[in-house]
């Protein structure tokens, strides 16, 4: 069993997305003729102050995550974004390379040692549970019922900027699941500098 940290990676940005937006929504009130160098970022505020939201969905971001399945059960919620996940149907898996994600919040943890060690083995245990299973003649299909919600899973997640902001603004509040939280906050981070424009309010 190898432990590792959640993480993302974004994968693509529609090029040109501001000025797409920008047109999109100068189509809305018929000023094409105002498009100048510069002018994409405050026509975006302008969009967002009136809550002209509905422009924001054109264009694609898409990220890559990997995380455990726990968190990627919350992911598929937002049913608006496209999905691609690792499965653990026809993904059969063998002692050593099995993956956990660690909970971000045992470092919070009083006896975080003792904590880390019982989490440990309990996934220690699941994955015995799994191979003897499939040892048994059972099918990944049918031995993933064992496996835990700390199982890595990689999932790609594509989305127009509207439903990222969306997503964004609930799962990195202070009532999102911590481990989610934790992976969404340093995206957030990251599409505040690659476009500012668009998520440097949340």
């Amino acid at each position: 069993m190898k432990i590792v940290r959640q993480r993302h990676k974004i994968l693509s940005i529609s090029p040109d997305l501001i000025e797409m937006i920008e047109r999109a929504g100068r189509t809305c009130y018929k000023s094409e003729a105002h498009i100048s160098e510069g002018s994409a970022n405050q026509f975006v505020r302008m969009l967002k102050s009136n809550g002209h939201d509905a422009m924001l969905e054109f264009g694609q971001i898409i990220i890559k995550f990997i995380t455990n399945r726990g968190v990627s059960h919350e992911l598929v919620r937002h049913r608006l974004f496209s999905f691609a996940q690792e499965s653990t149907r026809y993904v059969r898996y063998h002692s050593e390379d099995i993956e956990m994600i660690e909970p971000v919040w045992l470092s919070d943890v009083t006896d975080a040692n003792h904590a880390y060690f019982l989490w440990q083995q309990a996934c220690l245990e699941t994955i015995a549970y799994y191979l003897r299973l499939i040892g048994t003649g059972w099918s990944a299909q049918q031995a993933r019922e064992v496996l835990p919600n700390s199982l890595k899973t990689e999932i790609i997640v594509s989305g127009n900027p509207r439903e990222w902001r969306h997503c964004l603004k609930l799962r990195t509040s202070d009532k999102a699941h911590p481990q989610m939280r934790a992976l969404m906050a340093p995206v957030l981070e990251e599409l505040k500098i690659k476009l500012p424009v668009l998520f440097d309010d949340i």
